[in-house]
């Protein structure tokens, strides 16, 4: 890898993993709007997380009822997923080159993951997860909710962290050029950081 955001991003979270868990909550607002997601699968649907992280709580939660396919670009959180939801499947895979078939996926979930790429990578990832979900196929989806283009904090847990995105209307905009159709979209807080928010959206794939 080359890319010197991405790098920031893949060195950050290796060094970070073990404290990233730590930190992340299995019952606030965001992982709730998982159970959203989830009565609308059939029991056993294939579903992907892309961007996974250590595979808690948003992997291991919906493991339970589906089978769970888990994609991360940092080795450090790929090996903690392996060990901590021994149901899923990992890939150790960057987000913007995943190369599964066309129709593979009932749904993809994707948590802080994309707002840690550069924003000009966006449509493409959403022309890709299009791509890759089944007719009629669902995405619950964290992105930006204002305008950043590029952000580096140099403690972020006690490492560099780069994070880029567009603001909510225009990424309900892309959503809908992609071709998804909107369910529902809503900013929700962020609890590790007060005053800020991201954009969670659920999208549909038309059927066919």
């Amino acid at each position: 890898m080359n890319d010197p955001e991405k790098e920031i991003v893949r060195k950050g979270y290796n060094a970070i993993a073990e404290k990233y868990l730590a930190s992340r909550s299995e019952d606030s607002a965001d992982v709730q709007l998982i159970d959203e997601l989830a009565r609308r699968l059939p029991p056993g649907a294939k579903v992907l997380d892309a961007g996974c992280g250590a595979g808690v709580p948003i992997t291991k939660r919906l493991s339970e009822s589906f089978s769970m396919t888990g994609v991360d670009f940092s080795e450090a959180q790929i090996r903690l997923a392996r060990r901590l939801v021994p149901r899923a499947q990992f890939v150790l895979q960057d987000i913007t080159h995943l190369a599964f078939p066309d129709d593979s996926f009932d749904a993809i979930c994707s948590y802080y993951a994309i707002i840690h790429i550069p924003r000009g990578e966006h449509r493409a990832i959403l022309q890709n997860f299009y791509r890759i979900l089944r007719p009629a196929g669902l995405a619950l989806l964290c992105l930006g909710a204002n305008d950043l283009e590029r952000d580096v904090v140099e403690d972020y847990l006690g490492s560099r962290m780069y994070w880029s995105h567009y603001d909510s209307k225009t990424n309900l905009r892309m959503l809908t050029e992609t071709g998804f159709d909107l369910i529902w979209s809503r900013t929700v807080a962020d609890e590790s950081s007060p005053g800020s928010g991201h954009l969670f959206v659920l999208v549909q794939k038309p059927p066919p």
